[in-house]
């Protein structure tokens, strides 16, 4: 058991180290495959939630955004000046304001949800490339994540680091 602890315990820093370079990687190719449409991933992504989930609060929209923590309200400050996210009054609340998409923010979404789907379908195939001997789960994990970010940048700034490259 404790062999077992130790074996994990010195691929933890790997694990963390890919992971971080599968997250820098995959954000790297999102914004490469959303910039031919002139918005961030952080923008892709209200106008992807907002046109699965209409219309949100800024609070209800925060609660479903990964690319931000806390308000998003300059994002989306910034996507009501571009003319792609419209605010409106919320009925019984004179408080609140609704968000929803405008004709050229539902145009914009789509072609960003074709756009991430392309590149999922890619990354799901480098991912799902088969394993030359079946392992353990972490084994599996790390051959997959090493398998997204090899033949990337922080895949050799990794061969690097580990003198192999």
């Amino acid at each position: 058991m404790a062999g077992g602890k130790a074996k994990s315990a010195a691929r933890a820093p790997r694990l963390w180290v890919l992971i971080l370079a599968a997250q820098r990687e995959s954000q790297r190719m999102l914004s490469e495959a959303l910039r031919p449409l002139g918005i961030t991933p952080a923008q892709g992504e209200v106008l992807s939630v907002l046109s699965s989930h209409p219309p949100l609060t800024l609070n209800a929209l925060g609660e479903r955004l990964v690319c931000e923590t806390g308000s998003p309200s300059r994002l989306v400050s910034g996507l009501v000046r571009l003319g792609w996210v419209r605010r409106s009054p919320a009925p019984g609340d004179g408080r609140a304001v609704l968000l929803t998409l405008t004709g050229g923010g539902h145009r914009l979404a789509t072609r960003c949800l074709t756009v991430t789907g392309e590149l999922e379908a890619e990354l799901v195939a480098l991912a799902e490339a088969p394993a030359p001997v079946e392992a353990s789960a972490l084994d599996i994990t790390l051959r997959t994540l090493w398998r997204l970010v090899s033949h990337l940048p922080a895949g050799r700034a990794l061969k690097r680091r580990a003198g192999k490259g």
